[in-house]
């Protein structure tokens, strides 16, 4: 009797552990056919304000980027984060510093770059990626047949890291950059810390970088913004 008892429970767990996966699947599905309805962030949009400010602002990379948060803010008001909180990013071995102007569920918007060069692997991500050269230049590496010479995109280029596609990528010099991710965001977040685990140990940055994150994140969708 007690066998059976236990029997019967083991398949009572188990079925109640397949009805919650099979119904975590349908609302990722649902969700994952409706992202476009999630975005407030186009790339046409942000590739064309990046060069207006460009135009505007030429290699004055501090009037380039308050122009760029200043028309996201009257656009989007408080879903962007007029506080310039830099912080020290370390992820795939490359080394820079972020301000995160937009995080959600489904986007973040970043400038990202560093003063002294950096070079790194991309991560395989859950989203697009959108990097839109605000200064220096950024050269890329994605093996294949015949290919031999790097991707290479200056200022005003745009490079585009489709979602799971993955390369090396090397900024040879100072390098500035308006970064737009859309898709899934939080799996992202684990390429971005294990470096802190697995070699720097600036558990203080990550502390930052999860408050920053997780504050956007959040009030954002107390906004509504998913």
């Amino acid at each position: 009797m007690a066998a059976k008892t236990k029997t019967a429970s083991s398949f009572n767990s188990l079925s109640i552990v397949a009805l919650v996966l099979a119904a975590l699947s349908a609302l990722f599905y649902v969700l994952e056919q409706n992202l476009e309805s999630f975005y407030i962030f186009t790339p046409t949009e942000l590739h064309d304000l990046s060069q207006r400010a460009l135009g505007a602002h030429g290699n004055d990379t501090t009037r380039v980027v308050e122009f760029i948060v200043s028309e996201l803010s009257e656009k989007h008001g408080s879903r962007v984060n007029l506080d310039e909180e830099w912080i020290l990013n370390n992820a795939g071995g490359a080394m820079g510093a972020m301000y995160i102007i937009h995080a959600s569920v489904t986007e973040y918007l970043i400038i990202f770059g560093t003063a002294i060069g950096t070079e790194g692997h991309t991560g395989r991500h859950t989203a697009d990626d959108y990097f839109h050269i605000l200064s220096g230049t950024q050269v890329a590496y994605s093996p294949g047949k015949g290919i031999y010479q790097p991707e290479v995109y200056p200022q005003g280029s745009v490079h585009h890291l489709k979602r799971g596609d993955v390369k090396q990528y090397k900024m040879p010099e100072a390098c500035f950059a308006l970064e737009y991710a859309r898709g899934w965001i939080p799996p992202m977040l684990f390429f971005g810390y294990a470096d802190t685990f697995t070699s720097t140990l600036d558990f203080p940055t990550l502390w930052r970088t999860s408050w920053v994150t997780g504050r956007e994140m959040v009030q954002n969708l107390l906004r509504g913004k998913f």
